[in-house]
This record gives structure tokens, C-alpha cells and sequence, in this order.
């Protein structure tokens, strides 16, 4: 069950080597957390990511998850909320993509709108059901400024991440006075090795910083949290600025 301030004694990672969820973990069990699944594909990655946690002094178990085989969400988190309860899902999965070759190569396209939207949905329904059958928990959704408003840059990984956004907003309102709590998380560009290469933004942040404002949002049972919180005063600007102009600022 949660404490006082609604951090969890037990977290469920649906991207397990994301380094956001990562940072989120490592935060929560300097505080409290004792229990950690870290859902994701089987891979070398994952193991190595469990023992790290582990060696922070959470019991850390590894759950095969693949976003793309909706088909199988049902059974694989199912098998972790039958073992206990869960007080805290993290849903930190999705893939960038390369705007250019998504462009000239539509199967890329969907792909990434299949794992940052359809495998999204379908795993937070998931876990909303369960949270809601046990009666309480936390279903955190690692959205992103992208989806606020369509970039040249970056619109295919921008609209999935709107749908994404929307969806969880809906998903908080459908739940609220159950005793699940939803919140979306909206950073903006977040330095680390998925990022590497590509050119940095104002307003950047890391993982580090996000797991911060996880924490905080978690203590304030926040239903939004924007990465850092002046992203919400420059992205409430930019929304109403003329589409003429918008397309030619550097965004």
C-alpha cells in the first residue's frame, strides 16, 4: 500500500529499460519502494537493469512484455497482479522513430504509432482494470510536450503522443473516485542515450529530473505534471500562436 505522501511500496515498469522509468524506480526505492516488476522484452538489458535496481535494496522480478502483442497483455500483467497488489504502474515504453525515413516509409510510421499508442492503450486499460479490482494504486503515463502541438520535425511520433495524451485525461476522468489515481507526465526533451545525436532543445531536462517531478506529482496526487513546470506557461503560448507563424518558427 501506499504511505502517507501516495509513494508505493511496490511499482510496475511497462518499459523496464527505459532510463526515465529507471531514474523513477531508483528514486522511489530510496524512499519507500520494496517491490519491482520491469516489464519488457527478454533481453540482456533488462536482466542487467533488474540487478542494478536490486543492488539499491528493492526485490526486483523480471516480467516478459511486448507493446506490440496486445494480444498477450492481458496474461503477462495479469501474472503480476496475481501475485499482489501493485500500488504504482509506470507506463515509460515508446519509440521515437526517424521522421525522415517514417516520411518515405509508412510501415516504420505505423510501427511507431502501434507502440506509442495502440500498445499504450491496451496496456493501460490493463492495468487500470486491475488497479481498479484491487481498489487503489497509481497509473502513471510518460506522455510528451510533442503531443501538444504538430511540429515539421517530429509530427508522426508527436501525434501518437497526442492520442496517447488524450486518452490518459480521459482514462483519469473515467477512474476518478475509484481510488486509482492517474497522471500524465509531459517532459520535453530529455538528454540520454535515446536522445544521443539529436539536437538539443531550451528547456531540456533528464531522467533524473523527470523521476523528481514523478515523485512530487505522486505526494500531490497531480493529475498533469509538465518536465520542468515552465513548459506549461511557453506551451500554453505557443498553442495559440497563428499556424502561418508556426510553421516557420526553429521548432
Amino acid at each position: 500500500m501506499k504511505d502517507a505522501f501516495g509513494l508505493p511500496q511496490s511499482l510496475l515498469v511497462l518499459g523496464g529499460t527505459s532510463e526515465i522509468a529507471l531514474a523513477t524506480a531508483r528514486r522511489l526505492i530510496a524512499r519507500r519502494t520494496r517491490t519491482v516488476w520491469l516489464a519488457g522484452r527478454p533481453s540482456p538489458g533488462l536482466e542487467q537493469a533488474a540487478e542494478r535496481l536490486r543492488g539499491h535494496g528493492a526485490d526486483v522480478h523480471t516480467v516478459a512484455f511486448d507493446a506490440l502483442d496486445t494480444d498477450s497483455h492481458e496474461t503477462a500483467l495479469g501474472k503480476v497482479f496475481a501475485e499482489s497488489d501493485v500500488d504504482m504502474v509506470l507506463l515509460a515504453f515508446g519509440i521515437l522513430g526517424d521522421q525522415a525515413r517514417d516520411e518515405r516509409e509508412p510501415a516504420w510510421a505505423v510501427r511507431v504509432a502501434q507502440t506509442n499508442y495502440t500498445g499504450a492503450v491496451s496496456a493501460a486499460l490493463v492495468s487500470a482494470r486491475a488497479l481498479q479490482t484491487q481498489g487503489h494504486g497509481s497509473l502513471v503515463v510518460l506522455s510528451s510536450v510533442a503531443g501538444e502541438r504538430a511540429r515539421r520535425s517530429d509530427f508522426i511520433y508527436g501525434s501518437s503522443k497526442a492520442g496517447l495524451d488524450v486518452f490518459t485525461q480521459g482514462l483519469g476522468d473515467a477512474l476518478y473516485g475509484t481510488g486509482v489515481h492517474v497522471m500524465v507526465v509531459r517532459p520535453g526533451f530529455v538528454r540520454s542515450k535515446t536522445t544521443a545525436g539529436l539536437a538539443k532543445t531550451p528547456l531540456a531536462t533528464t531522467p533524473e529530473a523527470v523521476a523528481t517531478a514523478v515523485e512530487l506529482g505522486l505526494r500531490r496526487r497531480s493529475e498533469t505534471v509538465w518536465v520542468p513546470g515552465t513548459l506549461r506557461v511557453v506551451m500554453s503560448a505557443l498553442r495559440h500562436v497563428p499556424r502561418g507563424l508556426f510553421r516557420r518558427l526553429p521548432l
